[in-house]
């Protein structure tokens, strides 16, 4: 086995095991100034702007319409920061577990998303929607209040998503609208405003973009795409 593919690897056990929303140590595949958050993003909407305020309106819209059923569903992907988001997307008996090399290469992915969102989140220190309103209701109080911009967990679903389009391209529509509703998860349960998901988003881009330029990544892909193609989740084209 090649080291990079090695090291991924051990990855997907240590991801695995750390809690969820946990900011990762090292970066996998890309460098520091792949994540620079100065050159990835532009700040969120100024506290008390117009913009903010009509953030903060759709925030609150959001959840006055919120329905018992929908809210659970909020719930269950506050709880689930990790591709069992996609399961139900997916399918046919998908689970990583059966399939390693596409656990690594995920792995290697949601790593360096959560590296990255956790840089921009130091950089930003934006409010989150309930730091801000204290009548916005939230899954997660325990969350740290000034780690709003952006979302980590609409990072790790958008990115999580623009992966397993590349690699299951049969499905990627509706991952990448599974991803959008993830996100919208967020805003539901006060965690996140609108602006910070569209950051994610914009951040899943950026990185899944730069990643796929890296030569071990792009080999941990093939491998995930002959496993995916032998296991019948795809035809591979």
């Amino acid at each position: 086995m090649r080291a990079p593919a090695l090291l991924i690897l051990l990855a997907v056990a240590a991801l695995a095991t750390a809690p969820a929303g946990a900011k990762t140590k090292a970066l996998m595949v890309l460098t520091p100034a792949d994540v620079e958050p100065s050159r990835l993003l532009p700040p969120p909407p100024a506290e008390g702007s117009l913009r903010a305020r009509i953030d903060m309106a759709a925030v609150k819209a959001a959840i006055a319409a919120d329905t018992p059923e929908r809210y659970a569903q909020a719930k269950w992907d506050d709880d689930h920061e990790d591709p069992t988001a996609f399961y139900a997307v997916l399918g046919g008996g998908f689970d990583l577990k059966a399939l390693p090399a596409t656990a690594a290469v995920l792995a290697a992915a949601q790593n360096d998303a959560g590296y990255a969102a956790s840089e921009a989140k130091a950089y930003f220190n934006r409010k989150r929607p309930w730091a801000v309103d204290a009548s916005v209701k939230t899954c997660d109080p325990n969350d740290k209040p000034l780690t709003g911009y952006p979302s980590g967990h609409a990072a790790m679903a958008y990115t999580v998503s623009l992966v397993l389009a590349d690699l299951i391209p049969e499905k990627a529509q509706a991952l990448l609208d599974r991803a959008a509703d993830y996100a919208f998860s967020r805003q539901l349960c006060g965690s996140h405003f609108a602006s910070d998901g569209e950051a994610s988003h914009a951040l899943s881009i950026a990185l899944v973009s730069a990643m796929l330029q890296k030569p071990a990544f792009r080999e941990q892909m093939a491998a995930a795409r002959q496993e995916l193609v032998a296991k019948g989740f795809t035809r591979g084209e």
